[in-house]
């Protein structure tokens, strides 16, 4: 079972955030879930990160090689379970619902918001509260100090 780690953006776009923790997950052998709320964001990320500096194998769920995808861009009602690519890791966009259900079926989750942005913040926070209600632990992660830190855990170590 995954730890929801929630990564707070206040001073770089989702696009320099997104090829790390892709990046990172893909190094440890995790088949990677980018779930956004909407096909048209999708699609725009999905051009970003062919643009982008490095190579980042991906794909747009519902293609012929989704099974082969070692990350797939996809949207609500599009649950882990149902993905051929064998997810391990699951990041969450644009305030995208995650189920205590899939926490538990992944082992890394990351749940991404814009801290300029009030009501996705307030979603991030709707979130934190029903995970750690239904017994997932959460991190909630910031770059305030120019580094990512881990600043509050649930449950408190």
């Amino acid at each position: 079972m995954a730890v929801a780690r929630f990564y707070h953006l206040t001073q770089d776009p989702l696009e320099v955030l997104l090829p790390t923790l892709i990046g990172k997950a893909q190094e440890i052998g995790l088949a990677v879930a980018l779930r956004g709320t909407d096909r048209a964001r999708m699609e725009a990320l999905d051009r970003q990160l062919w643009l982008g500096e490095g190579f980042l194998p991906h794909g747009l769920a519902g293609g012929a090689h989704d099974a082969d995808q070692p990350c797939l861009l996809t949207w609500d009602g599009t649950r882990v379970s149902d993905l051929p690519n064998a997810t391990g890791c699951l990041i969450a966009l644009d305030g995208a619902e995650v189920g205590a259900d899939e926490v538990r079926a992944v082992e890394r989750l990351c749940i991404v918001f814009d801290g300029l942005d009030q009501q996705a913040l307030a979603r991030a926070r709707d979130q934190w509260r029903a995970l750690t209600a239904a017994g997932i632990e959460a991190e909630y992660w910031s770059r305030e100090s120019g580094r990512w830190e881990c600043k509050a855990r649930h449950p408190r170590a």
